[in-house]
This record gives structure tokens, sequence and C-alpha cells, in this order.
């Protein structure tokens, strides 16, 4: 056999030369990984995806619902929202634990923090390892981002509304206007001749909407005292016939309903009738024009000045002050 020239014995050596180098590399590779690589599973990788977005969905449906104000049963569909989102989120969690993330089985723990940084790394390898099933790992992280921030905006949305960064005007709204009747919870007109003393009243406004009978200022407590007995302000003699005073039934404290009338039953510590919230026992003087004379609430009741027509209760005007609790007026320009 004739003999090979010299540049074709050079090319094959060098060609089996780099033939090994790569051999030996990925072999090196292979022994060198601390968790075994795990296969592609799209599958699992589509429903995560569908998985978070539908959850990002429905988080977006709780703030839907919350700023819609024509909504019923909104707060039904505020914890099917939320508790939908979330079990999405659970159910795509469960499935990137069981079927996207490599496991490994070792008999010793993790090293604490701190200590040798070889283990250190070893650790942090183990995590980059363990993800090795992801294959469409940008849309995974743009759909967990959807959903982390719609739960966000879900969480945002209730304390936004506080104030004052959007407009809380409308909480001072109220559906009483001069000559507006009361009723009562049937939307029985209420008499003038029907109002007995020692007895607590709940009314509202006389054909209110819907709208109108969720503001929070639409319920009132009615009472009736002896004329003789009223200390009212000034500005405020004509606002009581009769001795028929009226006020908003929200407390001035956080908002509850004033539900309680207080009889006097020993006259030392109950020297007359108040009404009482029963959340905190805020306690107010109607004699007085809704006076706070014990508890935490700030400010007096607001009083609805009251005329008879007709032997029908009206309503005289507007409240005297602001309805619903003292801290909603801390950042108005005027007091309410």
């Amino acid at each position: 056999m004739s003999r090979l020239p010299k540049w074709l014995i050079a090319l094959l050596t060098l060609a089996l030369w780099r033939r090994g180098k790569a051999e030996g590399s990925e072999q090196e590779d292979g022994d060198g990984r601390i968790v075994p690589e795990g296969s592609a599973d799209r599958r699992a990788e589509s429903w995560v995806i569908a998985l978070l977005f539908a959850a990002a969905l429905c988080a977006a449906g709780f703030v839907v619902v919350y700023a819609a104000d024509g909504l019923g049963n909104r707060t039904q569909l505020f914890g099917i929202a939320l508790a939908v989102c979330f079990a999405l989120i659970a159910v795509a969690l469960i499935i990137v634990a069981r079927h996207l993330i490599v496991t490994e089985h070792l008999e010793e723990d993790y090293p604490e923090p701190g200590g040798d940084p070889e283990e250190q790394e070893a650790v942090a390898e183990v995590i980059r390892e363990s993800g090795s099933r992801f294959t469409r790992k940008k849309l995974l992280l743009a759909a967990g981002g959807t959903a982390a921030g719609a739960v966000s905006a879900a969480a945002a949305a209730p304390v936004l509304s506080l104030g004052p960064l959007l407009d809380t005007s409308r909480l001072q709204e109220t559906p009483w206007h001069r000559g507006r009747g009361l009723v009562d919870d049937s939307g029985r007109a209420l008499l003038a001749d029907d109002i007995e003393t020692e007895t607590f009243y709940t009314a509202y406004p006389e054909g209110a909407t819907e709208e109108e009978k969720d503001q929070i200022g639409a319920p009132l407590v009615v009472v009736r005292l002896d004329p003789s007995a009223l200390r009212l302000p000034p500005e405020r003699a004509r606002w009581a016939p009769g001795g028929i005073l009226a006020f908003s039934k929200i407390c001035t404290h956080a908002s509850c309903a004033v539900a309680l009338y207080r009889k006097p039953l020993y006259a030392p510590t109950e020297p007359r009738p108040a009404l009482v919230c029963p959340c905190h026992y805020s306690t107010f003087d109607p004699a007085t024009g809704g006076q706070v004379i014990f508890g935490p609430a700030g400010r007096p009741l607001p009083q609805l000045p009251l005329t008879v027509d007709g032997g029908l209760l009206r309503a005289g005007g507007p409240f005297s002050a602001g309805v619903g609790p003292g801290w909603w007026g801390v950042r108005r320009k005027r007091s309410i």
C-alpha cells in the first residue's frame, strides 16, 4: 500500500483529536450535573400558563366589580373572584412542583447559609438545574407577572378608594332634601302622630331608588322627646316639630349603625334618653342635637330637620353636617 501524504495524515489526526475532545467534554458535563436533566413537558407548561392568565382575569374581575356601583350581590362576587383567583394560582403551582421541577433525594441536609462557599454554590447549581424542564421561560414569566400584577391591583383597589387619591365626594351625598317624606322599611309613610316617646324608629327616603338606598346617608333614626326637654342650638329651634327628631343612623366613629335607644332606668347614671351605637358604645344625646356624651365618637350625629305636612313627616332640608365617621373630613378643606 502506498504511503499517505503527510498533509492527509495531519488532517485525520486533527479530526480525531477534535472528536475526542468533544466527546470528553460531553462526558465531563454529564458527570458534572448535580440534578439529572429532565425531559420537557410542554403540556404541563401550557396548563400553567393558562391557569396563571385565568387567575389574572379573575383578579381583574374583582377590580371591575369593586368599581361598578350598579351590580347586585357585590360582596358575593368579591368572594367568588378572589377565591377562584387564588385557587387557580394554587393549581398552577402544584403542576409546576409535580411536573416541571426536577427533584432529587438527598440523605443529608442542605448546608446552612453562610457556610462553605463551594457548598453554597452547589445549592445554587441545584436550583438552576432543577428548571431544566422549562422550555418557555419567558412566556411563563409573563404569565406569572401578569397574575401577580392583577392580584396587586385587586389588593390596592380597596385601599385607594379610601382617598385622597380617588374622589370621595360621593360619600357625602345623601338622598335627603326639603320636602322628601319619611317611610319605614316597608315603604309606609311615617305620621307625626304615630311617633311615640321612649320608642326608636328607623326611617328611609320616600320613593328612593336602589342607588339612593345604598347611600350611607339614607337611613335615619327617629325619636320623640318632650319638647320642654330639648336643648337644641338656636338655629335648630324649628327642626323638631312636636319634639320629633331625626338623625343619621351612621355612627360618627366607625360607620356602624346606631341601633340602640337607651331609656333612663336610674337617674344618677342615666339622666336622659340617648342613642347608642352597639359596636363601641358611642352614646349621643338627641335632646342637644346628637352631642356625644360617651364613647370614642369624635363629633355629634348629623341631624335632619323635620317638618309636618298634612300629618306626614318630611325632611325640612339637608343634614346639619356630613354623614359618616369623623376621619373622612381629615383631608377636606372644610371640616364635615
